[in-house]
């Protein structure tokens, strides 16, 4: 038995109406990496939202693995701006973050939604308060260790997987 390549897989290619809203996360290879996964996931667009996000560069298109050519993304300073036009345009915005009012991604009927904006938080500080409050739906991913965060775009992975399972089993 031989391993697959990228031109021998015969993986369906879908688009899912999703789209993935980054806030201040600013690590190059954290970026690239999400630019990978939006692509694995069949994610609609990337906005990147907060100053000084290095989109381009070495370190990000490293990790990309020229994933950044085919997904398309928006930078921009106000995620405020960004989340108000995604509302208007029928998207459910659901924030990533554990707060005391955050439900368990396996809680969730996310199937329930035509359309999500997923929204990710600084690799530091998390979503900002405001934008918690423009959320429709805040989740959080159960962690049984003693650690209470964890990488955000291994969060990203986790949540999308579950996102796009839900979507998948409801045709």
């Amino acid at each position: 038995m031989s391993q697959l390549t990228h031109y021998t897989t015969h993986f369906e290619k879908r688009s899912f109406p999703i789209v993935l809203v980054s806030d201040q996360v600013s690590n190059a290879p954290n970026i690239g990496s999400l630019f990978r996964i939006a692509d694995a996931f069949g994610i609609e667009k990337i906005f990147f939202c907060g100053e000084n996000i290095p989109v381009f560069g070495r370190r990000m298109t490293k990790t990309s693995r020229a994933t950044e050519k085919v997904v398309p993304f928006e930078i921009t300073e106000d995620i405020h701006s960004v989340i108000k036009q995604l509302q208007n345009n029928g998207y459910t915005i659901i924030s990533l973050e554990i707060t005391e009012k955050s439900q368990s991604i396996h809680t969730i009927d996310f199937s329930q939604y035509e359309k999500i904006a997923l929204v990710i938080g600084d690799e530091n500080f998390g979503i900002n308060p405001e934008t918690l409050y423009e959320s429709n739906v805040i989740v959080h991913i159960d962690m049984f260790g003693q650690n209470s965060s964890m990488n955000v775009v291994q969060a990203t992975n986790i949540v999308f997987y579950e996102i796009t399972r839900q979507y998948l089993m409801a045709k």
